[in-house]
Formats: structure tokens, sequence, C-alpha cells
């Protein structure tokens, strides 16, 4: 299974527009090779550099997805798709909210599991409750990680 984006390549910089100094709207996502006998895809997005990537202390979760149709092989940006259950992030909602790290360059991955079953509806699921509901029912994972650094701490101006 592979997970891609239009909007930056693995290991490469996420772009303004899908952080906290821009729109922040979600990128789109490209899906391609689901398993068959997929019923499922969950996502996540996390930084496991928070709150600093030289003293790292949490994995701080920016986004879940639950149940997206199997044969989803595109997210558009800004989008959820039809079906899909929004998690509980570590910002205490089910929405998009992108990058915003407090100091330093963060890495920041897109994780997407085809899993055998579906979830249902189970409440807004943490990270931590929904890694628990897929335990033993992932049949394939692909990752996309993209990077992060405020323009303030950068002294750089990205464009949008």
């Amino acid at each position: 299974m592979r997970l891609s984006s239009p909007s930056f390549r693995h290991d490469g910089d996420i772009p303004v527009r899908h952080t906290c100094e821009g729109a922040d709207v979600s990128p789109a996502l490209d899906i391609a090779d689901v398993p068959a006998g997929t019923r499922s895809l969950v996502l996540i997005v996390e930084d496991p550099d928070a709150p600093d990537p030289r003293a790292p202390k949490m994995t701080f979760t920016h986004w879940i997805l639950c149940d997206l149709p199997p044969d989803t092989r595109h997210l558009a940006e800004g989008a959820t798709p039809p079906g899909a259950r929004a998690g509980v992030s570590d910002w205490g909602h089910g929405r998009w909210k992108g990058p915003c790290p407090p100091i330093g360059r963060h890495r920041y991955f897109f994780r997407l599991y085809a899993l055998d079953t579906e979830l249902g509806d189970r409440g807004p699921l943490s990270r931590a409750d929904l890694l628990r509901a897929i335990h033993g029912h992932v049949l394939a994972e692909a990752e996309l990680m993209g990077r992060y650094e405020k323009r303030a701490h950068t002294g750089a101006h990205p464009p949008p």
C-alpha cells in the first residue's frame, strides 16, 4: 500500500497552506495498492517531536479518520470523505488542525492502515483507543512524512 500527496514529497516540507500559519486545510492525499480483503482504511496524523524535537516528550495527534471506504484513492484538500468518522485529536476535536510547532522543525507522520474490519460508531476515538481497536486487524500500512518549522523560527518566509 502507498500513501502520497501532491502537496509535498515524503521527507519534504509541508506547505504553509496546510499549517496554523496558513489556511490550515488538510493536504490532498493519494492512496494506492490497497490490499484485497480491506474493509476500511484509517488515517492518523501525528507529531512525535512535541513539544521540542531536541527533547520530545510526547506524540501529538493532529487528525484521525476512521472507516474510510476501502475503495478510497484520493482525499481532497480540506475535505473529509463521505462515510469517514473523525476521531478526537490532541487538539480536542475531530477536525484537521495542521502543523503548529512551538519550537524547532518537527516531523509529521501520515499513517494509513488497511483493516480487515470496519470500526463502526464507537464514538470519537482517541489515538490510544484507535490503536487498541485496530490491533490484530491491520492488513497493510503506509506512511508519508513531512516536516514543518514556523516561519518565525527559521527567519525564512516560504511561499504559501
